[in-house]
């Protein structure tokens, strides 16, 4: 009997010991992680002039879109930035810009320019801000103003363009740029003044 109350008072102080020692440990163990998620901060604060800006003027960083043309054409839109337009809901400004067309028969027209303006309900990008194109043919063109149909895949320029192309340098009044006379491909037209140095290949 002697050796059961023995037994008895022992496992009792084991008892009481541990409500009080399991509580203190876990108590250290959350005052360690506390420690620990205060010192890998490394001083960074939170940028509150740039929250404050992103409230008053939202936008999107690193949008993309894709879809395909009328006439079989993969339209890709990538940019920096996108904000809505304030006049118009249904319209945003873009910066960096860039605008790839792939043509069915494997052809490709890429288009970068610094910004631009995209008209949602119309599916038509303006962009401005000294416009490139190029293209899979080995045409480089630049122009100061370039306005995309996003739905038919054509890109027109009314304004002064430059171009390199493969067999010389051209400049001309204007530009379109859309699908093949057999809808298949990409074709390029300049227009309203075309002039035209060629530099023969060896």
């Amino acid at each position: 009997m002697t050796t059961v109350a023995r037994s008895d008072t022992r496992y009792t102080r084991f008892v009481n010991w541990s409500k009080i020692i399991l509580p203190l440990a876990a108590l250290a163990l959350l005052s360690t992680l506390f420690l620990f998620a205060r010192s890998t901060n490394n001083g960074v604060t939170i940028p509150y002039a740039e929250i404050e800006e992103i409230a008053n003027e939202p936008r999107i960083s690193a949008p993309s879109l894709a879809g395909i043309a009328d006439d079989g054409t993969v339209v890709g839109v990538t940019a920096s930035t996108i904000r809505p337009d304030a006049a118009d809901a249904d319209s945003f400004f873009v910066m960096d810009i860039a605008i790839t067309l792939d043509a069915t028969d494997g052809s490709r027209v890429e288009i970068t320019a610094a910004e631009g303006h995209v008209d949602g309900p119309a599916q038509e990008a303006r962009l401005t801000g000294m416009a490139r194109a190029v293209s899979s043919s080995g045409y480089t063109i630049e122009t100061s103003e370039l306005t995309a149909d996003l739905k038919a895949g054509t890109v027109i320029s009314e304004v002064p363009v430059t171009a390199q192309a493969p067999f010389g340098a051209l400049t001309a009044g204007g530009l379109t740029i859309h699908a093949g006379m057999d809808g298949v491909g990409t074709q390029m037209v300049f227009n309203n003044g075309v002039r035209l140095l060629y530099q023969p290949q060896p």
